[in-house]
């Protein structure tokens, strides 16, 4: 069964859409619901949500912002963060060019955002042009969304959307957005797939800015990642280097620490990325692969809880750098005319010690394959 909730070229705006399981016609296996919301007031007037229950999972997402996932949950175990921006912010009260090109973080407040695609990374120029931090795409409103509902196991409940990327003389992006959830499951997976549908070969960069917070993050936290190379992404983050993986209280005034990291993965290039509490018995373990998205940058910036105390595990096909310092690292990948790409990435809910020591061994088992190099100097000088 599809749903189509929102199609510009066909003039189709179901606001206000409503669907639960007695409306489906088939019995589901689990209680299920999607409803969308227009909001009003302040700088979210007209922004769209869709906030999606299957059985125990629920996701709220953004279609006006790029299909962002603001928060997830599942039974009582909550993915996402409290950020200072407490509004789902319509792009259209936004400048990404403000103060220097970080007007992003104006809207930023989403469990997963994504960064790209045309550049992603830190502001500044680029072969003449100026580039604004972390790209569009994320403060670019969905063209379609739709629901699709599968009628027979698994049952794979699909929200996806449509969002372009155009710009005259500059590149034709066309990027479909997939959220799946099977019900029983304390699971979420993503699955995105860029289109150049330009004439010519076009670069092209993308981060998953995937943040946390309370209750995973704490004092004691630990991140787990099979490292084959580690660096500090600048000089501030060489003073962190020692306890990269370990998580600190809030902090009033703490700068944030970034770190470049290779990953290993198995002989698929499948790998993940682990943050677990201080008790080890709750967390959330992100999987991906390598071939797709080959580094990750880990984001701490564990400032006092009203400036917005999270940690971000971002796998992309870059790192946070600006983009003109990325090609000598081979960072900047290019995509012919016609051709896609795809990315997929699935978080895991861990929701017991059995669960967050299963993850853990993963990571220790592919760890074992090679030792870590740890480089004590950034990557870039910037």
């Amino acid at each position: 069964m599809e749903y189509l909730i929102t199609d510009t070229r066909a003039g189709v705006s179901r606001r206000d859409f409503s669907l639960k399981a007695t409306d489906l016609g088939f019995d589901f296996p689990v209680d299920f619901e999607c409803r969308h919301q227009i909001l009003h007031g302040g700088k979210q007037e007209g922004a769209e949500v869709i906030t999606l229950r299957v059985g125990g999972m629920t996701l709220t997402v953004s279609p006006t912002r790029g299909m962002g996932v603001l928060y997830a949950q599942y039974a009582d175990l909550r993915l996402g963060w409290d950020s200072p921006v407490k509004e789902v912010v319509n792009p259209a009260y936004m400048e990404l060019g403000k103060q220097g090109g970080i007007g992003w973080l104006e809207g930023f407040n989403e469990l997963v955002a994504r960064c790209g695609y045309q550049w992603t990374g830190h502001p500044g120029e680029d072969q003449g042009e100026m580039l604004t931090l972390h790209g569009q795409i994320q403060n670019i409103p969905a063209s379609v969304v739709r629901l699709s509902v599968e009628s027979a196991p698994p049952y794979r409940v699909r929200l996806s959307g449509r969002v372009d990327e155009r710009c005259f003389k500059r590149c034709e992006f066309e990027v479909w957005m997939h959220l799946d959830i099977l019900p029983g499951e304390a699971s979420f997976r993503i699955s995105d797939e860029l289109i150049n549908r330009g004439s010519s070969a076009r670069e092209y960069q993308i981060i998953y800015h995937n943040n946390f917070g309370v209750p995973l993050l704490e004092q004691g936290a630990e991140v787990r990642v099979p490292v084959k190379q580690l660096s500090p992404f600048n000089e501030r983050a060489k003073e962190g280097l020692n306890t990269w993986s370990t998580m600190p209280a809030p902090t009033a005034g703490f700068d944030e620490e970034v770190f470049n990291i290779r990953p290993l993965g198995d002989s698929e290039g499948d790998t993940l990325a682990l943050l677990r509490n201080a008790a080890a018995d709750k967390g959330v373990a992100m999987r991906y692969n390598l071939n797709q998205l080959p580094v990750l940058t880990l984001w701490k910036n564990t400032d006092t809880l009203e400036q917005g105390y999270v940690v971000g595990l971002e796998p992309g096909t870059s790192f946070a750098y600006n983009r003109r310092y990325q090609r000598d690292l081979g960072l900047v990948p290019s995509i012919g005319a016609g051709e896609s790409r795809l990315f997929n990435l699935q978080f895991d809910f861990l929701q017991d010690h059995a669960a967050v020591a299963a993850a853990e061994a993963e990571v220790v088992a592919l760890q074992a394959a090679q030792s870590s190099e740890v480089l004590s100097e950034p990557l870039v000088a910037c």
